[in-house]
């Protein structure tokens, strides 16, 4: 069983969206888009879209490597991208294109207040285990099963 894609995958795919609606995203504007992603995949297939551990930072839910491979640019938007071939199955492919329609206007401070809110896995995270910690595949899942379920 397929256990995630490398998260710089999974940005790159983003970033494509990004391209192909003529806009261009932040660090953080990825960052959050990739988590939420990761997060859907989670909570409506039960497995995870990257393949890497999720932690908890001051200003939200981050993916390591993706965070140092586009942090160069800070604020401001990336303006140059890896050329990547992507791997992704149907239901990912789904997730990320649903993702993108849903949240890809949002700014990158929305997106990581909308991570933020109580209950949230890294609000959880924070509290149990503090700044810095991993977040559990399971409380991403759980939330955003729970999520899913509430929009039926």
């Amino acid at each position: 069983m397929k256990v995630g894609n490398p998260s710089k995958d999974v940005a790159e795919y983003i970033l494509e969206k990004a391209r192909e609606d003529r806009k261009l995203l932040t660090p953080m504007q990825v960052l959050k888009l990739a988590y939420i992603a990761h997060g859907w995949c989670l909570g409506l297939f039960g497995r995870p879209l990257v393949n890497e551990p999720v932690e908890a930072w001051q200003y939200g839910p981050v993916i390591p490597s993706i965070y140092h491979t586009y942090k160069r640019f800070g604020s401001k938007f990336i303006t140059s991208a890896e050329p990547c071939t992507f791997h992704f199955d149907t239901d990912e492919t789904s997730v990320m294109d649903q993702v993108w329609e849903g949240y890809g206007d949002r700014t990158g401070v929305s997106l990581s207040s909308l991570t933020h809110e109580p209950g949230t896995p890294w609000s959880l995270t924070v509290e149990q285990s503090g700044m810095g910690a991993v977040i559990s595949n399971d409380l991403i899942e759980d939330h955003y099963s729970r999520l899913a379920a509430a929009r039926q």
